[in-house]
Order: C-alpha cells, then sequence, then structure tokens
C-alpha cells in the first residue's frame, strides 16, 4: 500500500508525519460520510493536477482512482478540466503522470508508485 511506504520513508526523519498523514488523511478524511471513495479520488486527482507540484501524489491517487472504478476516460477528462483553473503546464503535467500509471498498469498491473490496480478494460 501507498500509504504504508510513505510512512517507512519518514520513518527516520519524522515517524510522526507519516502517522499524521494517515491517522487524519485516511482515518478522519477519507473515511467521512457524504462522498464515495470515487468522489474522493476524483477530487484528490484534480487538485493534485492544479497543484502542480506533487507528481509522485498525483500517480498514487490516478492508481487509486483506477481501483475504486474510476475510468481512464473520467481520469483524463478531470485532468483536462484543470486546465481552465491551474493552466496548461499544469494539466501536461497531471497528462504525463496519468500516462505512466496507465502504462505501469498495462506492463506490470501496478502504478510506478506501487499502488495495486484493478485491471481495468475500457479507455
Amino acid at each position: 500500500m501507498a500509504g504504508e511506504r510513505v510512512v517507512e520513508a519518514l520513518a527516520d526523519i519524522s515517524p510522526d508525519l507519516g502517522r499524521y498523514i494517515v491517522e487524519f488523511g485516511f482515518g478522519d478524511v477519507y473515511s467521512r460520510p457524504g462522498l464515495t471513495l470515487r468522489e474522493r479520488e476524483v477530487a484528490s486527482i484534480a487538485a493534485l493536477t492544479a497543484l502542480g507540484n506533487a507528481a509522485p501524489q498525483l500517480k498514487v491517487h490516478i492508481a487509486a482512482g483506477l481501483n475504486v472504478g474510476l475510468t481512464r476516460k473520467e481520469i483524463t477528462e478531470t485532468i483536462l478540466q484543470m486546465a481552465l483553473y491551474a493552466g496548461f503546464p499544469a494539466a501536461l503535467n497531471g497528462m504525463f503522470a496519468a500516462k505512466e500509471v496507465f502504462a505501469a498498469h498495462d506492463t506490470e498491473g501496478s502504478a510506478p508508485a506501487g499502488g495495486s490496480m484493478r485491471r481495468e478494460t475500457s479507455n
């Protein structure tokens, strides 16, 4: 799981940050009612694309989006939508991140960031 790898990577420098990410992000925010996991991943993909400087996290959430049933088309349309609000450079970076995740999914069955993904047949 990508979250576990983040916690492990932070263990020697800031184990508390890793714990906060998991406890708050996934324990408190992702578990709230009101949005489905699909909707949360669309929001995460949009926000990370708009930031323009979070490619590793964007790749994790693109893979997670595939895991919760988003299609490649839904993911690329979400990224394309961000061109209006975050600019073309952010959308380009997001699209290249998606391209990398999709290619890894096709060849290895897993995202570059290591998130496991279900096999998807539609584009």
